[in-house]
């Protein structure tokens, strides 16, 4: 087969599932484990080392993806359990006081459907911070609790975690959620997938752009990443139907295959076409979905006041 280096995904569960098939063992300092549940299940990749980090090309930390392939189905009550498995698995990320203050962060570009995902969590997240600073009798069990839809550097002029880093400075929150759209290697995992991190992001790394990092290390309070799949490059199709191919084909026409594989695939996507990426044709109708979980989840797991069974009050 040809290497996984053909194929890009933000996805850490993918990341680690390419790396290892293709080396044939388990890798140090990486460790997986999965769970199941009525309509998705989770899959924990912890890294704990610079060598499995490099391996995986993901940065030291927890990485937790909820596969939810049900989220096609359009059903709010199916909506609602999966966004009890997010509500529940974002809560256990972190420790927080009643009174911590936490900024969400909506990545992407608001004018393109398949990056929008970050602008329209942000449009549905509970906003309770003026409320502590300016009006603490309606404030009720809220945490105080902020947003923001940085834009991307083309419509800014403006790194997006020079932004935040200002915003950070001055806000002094106790801990910042980045919402971003990612890239998947599978186009299945397109809406159905969510992955959050305790590492950080990268905004843009998804289509290669790469910008300066959200983590603790670059704005000095700890970050939870969420993404959502809503595109995959097209050198990506191509490398996963290569393999398809070279792994349905009788073992003689096999090796004749791989022997030319590295040619067929630069044949498909040439150079000039590495920025090509493929979206689903309902991804408005994803987009719309999968930011109403998200955010109902984040408002279930950081305001104490908003209980699991009130969910579906924050997916209408």
């Amino acid at each position: 087969m040809i290497k996984y280096s053909s194929a890009y995904t933000d996805l850490a569960v993918e990341a680690h599932q390419m790396i290892s098939e293709e080396r044939g063992k388990e890798l140090p300092g990486v460790s997986v484990e999965t769970e199941e549940h009525s309509y998705d299940f989770v899959t924990r990749v912890k890294v704990t080392t610079e060598e499995g980090a490099k391996l995986i090309g993901k940065s030291i930390g927890n990485y937790i993806t909820i596969d939810a392939p049900k989220l096609r189905n359009h059903d709010r009550i199916i909506d609602k359990e999966i966004g009890k498995t997010v509500a529940r698995e974002l809560t256990s990320m972190n420790h927080l006081h009643e009174d911590a203050t936490i900024l969400v962060v909506g990545l992407g570009n608001w004018n393109a459907t398949p990056d929008a995902l970050g602008p329209r969590v942000v449009d549905q997240v509970l906003v309770t911070r003026h409320l502590h600073n300016y009006a603490p009798e309606l404030k009720g069990g809220t945490r105080p609790l902020c947003t923001i839809a940085p834009g991307v550097l083309g419509i800014t002029g403006i790194e997006t975690g020079e932004i935040i880093k200002g915003i950070v400075d001055k806000i002094k929150p106790n801990l910042v959620i980045a919402v971003d759209a990612l890239a998947a290697s599978s186009i299945e995992r397109i809406g159905t997938t969510i992955q959050m991190a305790d590492s950080g992001i990268s905004p843009g790394s998804g289509v290669g752009n790469k910008r300066m990092g959200i983590n603790e290390k670059s704005i000095g309070v700890p970050v939870i990443a969420i993404g959502v799949p809503t595109v995959v490059h097209a050198a990506t199709i191509a490398f996963n139907t290569l393999n398809a191919i070279i792994e349905s084909s009788s073992e003689t026409h096999r090796e004749e295959i791989k022997k030319d594989a590295d040619k067929i695939y630069e044949k498909a996507i040439p150079k000039d076409d590495g920025s090509l990426f493929v979206t689903p044709k309902d991804i408005d109708v994803l987009i719309k979905d999968i930011s109403r979980i998200i955010a109902g989840s984040i408002n279930t797991a950081y305001q104490p006041d908003v209980d699991l069974k009130d969910m579906m009050t924050y997916l209408n």
